[in-house]
């Protein structure tokens, strides 16, 4: 997710395809992953208690989490695969006939499987060494754990076949491996010609490469990885092995451990109505002011995403509770998706952020730094937004509308109370020092459960085991992301382009001034391609040693690439977060699409603020 998800409907993509059942023998793979994730935050817990209740750490608990983490993010790829849940562009896909969209699919599937079949013997490879290193608590070997990359590749690869077979016929299939195989064959035939092209073999493979199979609507995660290995098989001498080991190390920080956990969480809101009851105490509060639902709906966005760390599931939240009122006062449908998707923008350095957790275990920046900035960043962005929503709004209906009385107000706010205190239980722990993310992040989903058993209804079994796969799933999509796209980064770094680009950058008249323009031109273009966990997984290890050297705080850095970052995500006519809100909203994006450049404007004036005053930042620090 990023991811989301950011991520309940970022998930299928950024075709927003509806969440699929998966196939009936991949029951037996969903209930597995299901009671890793459930073994995981129980095993956290544990690790927890054992610290702060009875100040006897448990040694064995963080090992024994990533043991499961990775066989979690592994299965929770296959099952994402089985359920078309991978991120994925099709906006230049869907301009293709119906038939050459399934040509185009097939091709594709056809890719992905070659990716996966090469690196199928490399990953069982990984897996006999590392049977050689013993665990340093556990005391067995890491071969338990590694055996997760060669079980979830070839399972992967089953599942695309198994796809292929369906949607193409005979002759389609036959079609697609002829082209191929052609192009496969010419690729090596073309082999020496490659070692005299240097560094415009990145060009061809990692840029041309990776767009033109982003374009053909591939997982992004697939496109990443077969940048890195087409680039390595044919212009290099070094051995598809090490992808795996990129691969293993981009999925396998402890840090990341809280990244399922936060996805459930927002499943838990979800599901509770907790995110609810807190649009419903700020519409009590401001929903008799001119301009007030529109104040309530960026309020609303800041305060839920402190809960769910997810943009999408803060939208889907947010926009049934308010969308009907402001249709009633005159805001037009297009006003309001624009007001929504630029509100989920700036709501994403409010903690618990994915993109931010992301991005501190990508860059080594301290997470308690970042969501500390986060929510002054945020606030910034909320008030830039909030003055133009006024002007907007100055023509609004205001007839019959009438200010909550305190009795109202005051039901309100004790419904939500508990609601509400989560986020900033979440910022308080992490940003000082008390707790890291993951452990917060396993508190937060045991405090979001027992509250919305005893005051908001509880869920299910049956529906929270659901909600288990779904997180898994969604998980797993993210993660086998940030593993290719390590891969693909590792091989920049090799090239020695890194170096180079970095000389290119310092040279620049401006110094650190203009080096921010160049990041923010970088980051808007990768989040509006890329959505956010692949661009900061592919560019952070390349423009951070930089800004360092300019002597650019990280933290500071941070906050202009994650908010540049996410106005391209909104940004049409290619940003996802711009057709997940239209989508949510039920306004076809034509209509939209005038309305939301005012809204981007005023998220670019907040941003320039952002980038020219580090105090802005790091005030809080």
């Amino acid at each position: 997710m990023a991811m989301s998800s950011e991520i309940v409907d970022d998930l299928p993509a950024m075709e927003m395809q509806q969440v699929m059942p998966g196939s009936r023998w991949m029951r037996p793979v969903e209930v597995i992953c299901a009671s890793l994730l459930a073994f995981i935050i129980v095993i956290l817990l544990i690790g927890v208690a054992a610290r702060y209740l009875f100040s006897s750490p448990i040694i064995w608990v963080d090992e024994t989490a990533s043991f499961a983490f990775l066989w979690l993010a592994m299965l929770g790829a296959a099952i994402a695969i089985d359920r078309h849940e991978h991120l994925r562009l099709t906006v230049f896909l869907h301009l293709l006939g119906e038939r050459k969209q399934a040509f185009v699919a097939t091709v594709g599937l056809l890719l992905t499987a070659v990716f996966l079949g090469s690196l199928l013997y490399p990953a069982v490879d990984y897996a006999m060494e590392e049977s050689y290193v013993t665990s340093a608590s556990l005391l067995i070997p890491m071969s338990f754990r590694a055996s997760a990359l060669p079980v979830g590749l070839g399972l992967m690869l089953a599942i695309v076949i198994t796809h292929g077979v369906r949607i193409g016929s005979v002759r389609m299939l036959l079609a697609a491996a002829a082209l191929v195989g052609a192009v496969g064959g010419l690729l090596f035939a073309l082999e020496p010609a490659f070692s005299f092209l240097g560094n415009w073999n990145i060009v061809l493979f990692l840029v041309f490469g990776v767009g033109l199979l982003l374009a053909m609507g591939v997982p992004i995660a697939f496109c990443f990885g077969l940048g890195a290995l087409s680039f390595l098989t044919f212009t290099t001498s070094m051995p598809t092995f090490v992808i795996i080991g990129r691969m293993d190390e981009g999925m396998s920080s402890i840090i990341l451990l809280s990244v399922p956990i936060f996805v459930l969480l927002g499943c838990v809101l979800d599901a509770t109505g907790m995110g609810k009851a807190i649009v419903e105490v700020l519409a009590s509060l401001l929903g008799h002011v001119r301009a007030g639902m529109s104040y309530v709906l960026l309020g609303s966005m800041f305060l839920v995403s402190g809960i769910s760390g997810s943009k999408v599931s803060d939208m889907a939240t947010v926009a049934p509770a308010l969308f009907p009122e402001m249709k009633r006062r005159g805001h037009k449908p297009p006003e309001m998706i624009a007001l929504l998707a630029t509100g989920a923008a700036m709501a994403e350095t409010v903690p618990p952020s994915i993109v931010l957790i992301v991005l501190g275990s990508t860059a080594g920046v301290s997470i308690a730094g970042l969501f500390t900035s986060g929510f002054a960043i945020a606030m910034v962005l909320l008030l830039v937004l909030a003055v133009l929503a006024r002007w907007k709004s100055r023509h609004e209906s205001m007839e019959g509308v009438r200010r909550a009385s305190l009795k109202t107000v005051w039901k309100a706010v004790v419904i939500a109370a508990p609601a509400l205190l989560l986020p900033f239980l979440i910022r308080s722990a992490v940003g000082g020092g008390v707790a890291t993310a993951t452990e917060v992040s396993t508190i937060a989903v045991l405090y979001a459960l027992i509250i919305g058993a005893t005051l908001y209804g509880g869920i299910s079994l049956k529906r929270l085991y659901g909600m288990l796969v779904e997180t898994a799933a969604l998980s797993g999509a993210i993660l086998i992301i940030l593993g290719c796209a390590s891969a693909m980064a590792w091989t920049l770094t090799q090239t020695g382009f890194a170096f180079k680009l970095a000389q290119a950058v310092t040279d620049l008249p401006g110094g650190w001034l203009t080096f921010m323009g160049v990041t923010v031109l970088i980051f808007m273009v990768l989040g509006c391609v890329l959505e956010g966990l692949p661009a900061i997984v592919l560019m952070a290890p390349i423009m951070f040693p930089i800004a360092k050297t300019l002597g650019i705080n990280d933290v500071h850095y941070s906050m202009v690439v994650v908010t540049a970052m996410n106005v391209g995500l909104i940004a049409p006519p290619i940003g996802i977060g711009f057709y997940i809100a239209c989508k949510i909203g039920g306004v076809p994006p034509d209509d939209a699409m005038k309305a939301i450049w005012p809204y981007i404007g005023a998220l670019l004036i907040g941003l320039a603020l952002i980038a020219v005053f580090p105090l802005l930042s790091t005030a809080l620090l």
